[in-house]
């Protein structure tokens, strides 16, 4: 019953965060002078990023057979979950909110700014998923990879940043730490932004400790929980931000925090994998990065074909997150 209680409290101080995160990052993207795209692919997705990245950076720094595995695991998890489980999660807020949206389940995010992360995404993450099928016997070619998913990522931030700022639609709510000020200083804003993570970070943190407990309680399976719960746990920031801008009609910064931060863990922390063991992928593995690529590959030709997408697409999504659970289970993948 402790675990339980704390899993609830954890999930409170995880919405609170998103909530005050979604305000503070408006904020330094409007005082910074930076489109909506550039906000949440950048500067959301990295910020929320960090509870999941956490996971294989220290796992790989701890070294050993076993932690090389989690941490190889969380890499590959992290842009299955964000592309399948979290696009369900967005498309069904749009449905769920469509009576207090202006646009009601019309999906108004940005097509260039979700063709364009998605595109990086399918390229460089089908090049960690083809490094990780190389021989030992060439390892230079997968540090020259590696080399180039993290040019790559440096090159998408400085394209992105470049876009121009679009005209207000509407007035941000005022920034918590300076509700007097109609503008405020760059240093309240930043300094809501280091609590907001820091509160992030904190209840995630304890919600997959808890979660692990409760799971473990009721006799759930290591391996289900490894592949399944903790990965979900950790996406959460990023869910529940997107769900936040979703109900305020705010959908390229919704989308784009979610496609920002798959081609975040697409590139740089692949790459840190590829640097820091030898990168042989297995079956599951390879499985897991075919149903991201897929589910991702749908939405990136339906915005090409149609130039917008639907919530039912983002709903779509949700099938190959329900293949890989089954996939799970059935012991396909490990």
């Amino acid at each position: 019953m402790g675990s339980v209680a704390i899993l609830l409290i954890s999930l409170g101080i995880i919405l609170i965060g998103a909530e005050t995160f979604t305000n503070a990052v408006e904020w330094l993207g409007k005082r910074l002078n930076l489109s909506e795209g550039a906000v949440g692919s950048v500067l959301a997705a990295v910020g929320t990023a960090l509870p999941e990245t956490m996971i294989p950076i220290i796992a790989l720094i701890g070294g050993g057979s076993e932690a090389v595995d989690i941490g190889t695991g969380a890499i590959l998890g992290a842009p299955l979950m964000l592309s399948t489980l979290a696009m369900f999660v967005t498309g069904f807020s749009i449905i769920i909110f469509r009576r207090r949206r202006e646009q009601g389940v019309t999906v108004t995010a940005s097509p260039e700014v979700m063709k364009r992360d998605l595109g990086f995404f399918l390229i460089v993450f089908t090049a960690a998923m083809l490094a990780g099928t190389m021989p030992p016997e060439m390892r230079k070619w997968q540090l020259i990879v590696a080399g180039a998913m993290v040019f790559s990522y440096i090159y998408y931030v400085m394209v992105t940043l470049q876009e121009e700022r679009e005209p207000e639609q509407d007035e941000l709510r005022p920034c918590y730490f300076a509700p007097g000020k109609i503008v405020p200083k760059m240093t309240a804003i930043l300094s809501q932004l280091l609590v907001a993570l820091a509160l992030i970070v904190g209840g995630a943190h304890l919600f997959v400790g808890a979660i692990e407990t409760v799971a473990l309680a009721f006799g759930v399976p290591t391996f289900v929980l490894a592949l399944v719960i903790a990965p979900v746990a950790t996406e959460l920031p990023e869910k529940f931000n997107s769900v936040i801008w979703v109900s305020r009609g705010k959908d390229t910064l919704a989308l784009g925090n979610i496609t920002g931060a798959m081609v975040f863990q697409s590139s740089l922390i692949p790459a840190l994998g590829i640097f820091l063991t030898d990168w042989q992928l297995g079956a599951g593995a390879l499985l897991s990065g075919m149903l991201a690529l897929i589910s991702s590959a749908i939405l990136y030709f339906e915005i090409l074909r149609r130039h917008h997408t639907e919530a039912k697409y983002l709903i779509l999504a949700g099938v190959f997150y329900v293949i890989f659970f089954f996939m799970v289970l059935e012991g396909v993948i490990r």
